[in-house]
């Protein structure tokens, strides 16, 4: 065997070896994306492999003290919309792009042991998706549908069980979408929620911590 191939195949079992690396990560593997040089300590991301894609990567990081990140949960399958990630709307079934907090759980289920702002939903508490409404994008309690496309939170059935609203669209522009969940899943895509199985769900609600500023981030790539 000459030389030259001798380091050839030497080259090669040393990528390969460094692409073994680089795709198994480690229990304190640190996260790349900037926004975890910031103020939030716990982060949940959601990378799918294309922006049509339907299924997507969901792994549950936490800072710790000495800045370096270990992963809580994760990595688990997550449905996202029907059109894949990217640009939302209020008439799209695509689940935004972007990085979110995380600031409000609810669920039809009595409250699981959480630090997170909880509601137990009943038939009076609808999500306002209606682009003309004053309440556009926000938990509103009342009798009658605040009309477009609203969900009632309770009526929505065992996908709600637990979930926790993603603050997409914070500034509630009119048609830019609403209504945007971590939500338990039913095995299908959504309409631009992102959904995962309930024991990670319920687990991550005993994670999450206001105080640690929890984000959400979800993107194409990994």
């Amino acid at each position: 065997m000459t030389t030259l191939r001798v380091g050839r195949l030497w080259l090669a079992g040393l990528m390969v070896a460094l692409i073994g690396l680089v795709l198994v990560p480690g229990a304190s593997a640190a996260p790349d994306r900037a926004v975890f040089s910031g103020g939030s300590d716990q982060v949940i991301t959601v990378y799918a492999p294309s922006a049509g894609a339907v299924v997507a990567e969901l792994t549950a990081w936490e800072r710790n003290a000495d800045g370096t990140w270990q992963v809580f949960a994760g990595p688990v399958p997550a449905d996202v919309g029907a059109e894949g990630i990217g640009a939302a709307n209020e008439f799209s079934t695509r689940t935004p792009a972007g990085v979110f907090p995380l600031s409000q759980a609810f669920g039809r289920q009595p409250a699981p042991e959480t630090a997170m702002p909880y509601f137990q939903s009943d038939r009076r508490d609808w999500w306002d998706a209606n682009p003309l409404s004053p309440t556009y994008n926000t938990h509103v309690r009342q009798d009658a549908s605040p009309g477009g496309n609203s969900e009632n939170l309770y009526a929505a059935g065992p996908l709600y069980d637990y979930a926790v609203a993603i603050g997409y669209n914070a500034a509630r522009v009119p048609g830019l979408g609403s209504a945007m969940f971590l939500h338990v899943t039913d095995g299908t895509t959504t309409e631009g929620c992102v959904d995962i199985d309930r024991d990670t769900l319920t687990s991550l609600l005993g994670w999450l911590d206001p105080a640690k500023n929890p984000v959400i981030e979800i993107a194409v790539g990994a």
